[in-house]
């Protein structure tokens, strides 16, 4: 299928004069096509990118349905982007052409607020997401399912030579989400016992990551039996809970340090928060589509700690990718074709991946 035009404006035109092709869902069908589109181009601070693979994050299936009701159509998802450099601004001293890089969840940020002062941009009010979001020209930003993008280097990282990109790409928003706040909040330190809710994307590199930092005992919960094998053979965790059976539930309760909720479904939390031993501290991480259920005394009576943390911060993401390259870390990957996405994301909304579809870009999304 040839790609079709998208609308732009004379200025628009003028500020992104670069031509490109990616994959775009035009409403809340949320069916992908081929659509050309414009790339600004390479300014004094940027980086100019071939994108030769991008991650498929849960956040693009609910984007390009519209779920969240902020669409801005036609959207390009896409913002785990990994590929090399071909062009670098003439400001730019920390990147050169055949670079291997990589962009993440955000490309801009107003950098003056205290957040972006404290090199916390993920928490900017005025954070640019890398699609479905305006950037500061005004621009609607395109993401990664395209065969290039352009990027301030401020929001670039760089692969460490032992990182595979396509298993590496899915780090830069599953592995610094959940990387970042494991650190922040000393989750899986030497010796603790950590769990982790939920092993789809964001969970089956949580338990990785909780390997290599040294974790005494690194538990996986879930809902579905068929984990367990999962759990326990490939992924090397220790132990399994099924949350829904009451007596492994309580044989595991008041025992972790730690817990990594990576679940998206609105359950009550009470259950979870009986796992955590006194002081202990379960981090949000899913985003369920209702509100969560929460018992006041869950928390008091142990004096736990219920947090959230959204994306990671580019210094937090660049360390991240440093730490998964020298401890072997990366993602379980399903390598698709251009033309596979489709498919992929019926699939996804199935949960029938394991544990991240990465798109081959570079391979197999052409222009006619």
């Amino acid at each position: 299928m040839a790609p079709t035009a998208t609308t732009t404006t004379t200025g628009e035109q003028q500020q992104h004069p670069r031509k490109a092709v990616g994959l775009a869902a035009h409403d809340a069908s949320g069916h992908l096509s081929p659509i050309r589109i414009l790339r600004r181009s390479t300014g004094d601070d940027d980086v100019a990118i071939k994108v030769l693979y991008c991650g498929i994050c849960h956040s693009d299936l609910h984007t390009i349905k519209n779920d969240w009701k902020n669409a801005i159509y036609p959207v390009v998802p896409g913002h785990e982007i990994a590929g090399v450099v071909t062009e670098v601004g003439k400001n730019v001293a920390g990147f050169a052409a055949g670079d291997r890089v990589g962009v993440g969840c955000m490309v801009n940020a107003c950098r003056a607020c205290e957040s972006c002062e404290e090199g916390a941009e993920n928490y900017c009010a005025r954070v640019v997401l890398t699609y479905n979001s305006r950037d500061r020209d005004g621009a609607v930003t395109r993401g990664g399912y395209s065969d290039m993008v352009v990027a301030d280097a401020r929001f670039v990282v760089r692969f460490p030579d032992a990182l595979p990109l396509d298993a590496a790409a899915p780090l830069l928003c599953a592995g610094a989400t959940v990387y970042a706040p494991m650190r922040r909040h000393a989750l899986g330190a030497p010796g603790s016992h950590v769990g982790v809710i939920g092993l789809g994307g964001l969970g089956h590199v949580a338990v990785k990551f909780a390997r290599a930092f040294g974790a005494g005992k690194v538990t996986v919960i879930s809902t579905s039996p068929a984990k367990r094998e999962e759990a326990l053979e490939r992924l090397g965790a220790d132990a399994f809970v099924l949350s829904t059976d009451a007596a492994e539930m309580k044989a595991a309760a008041g025992t972790m340090h730690g817990i990594v909720n990576t679940a998206s479904a609105a359950a009550s939390l009470h259950p979870y928060l009986a796992l955590l031993k006194p002081h202990g501290k379960m981090i949000l991480l899913g985003i369920p589509d209702k509100p969560l259920q929460v018992s006041a005394f869950a928390l008091i009576g142990g004096g736990k700690t219920l947090a959230g943390s959204c994306m990671a911060s580019i210094s937090e993401t660049q360390e991240m990718l440093d730490f998964a390259a020298e401890h072997g870390v990366a993602a379980d990957v399903e390598v698709i074709g251009a033309g596979e996405v489709n498919a992929a994301m019926e699939r996804l909304a199935k949960g029938d991946v394991r544990y991240r579809f990465v798109i081959d870009v570079g391979n197999t999304l052409k222009a006619d």
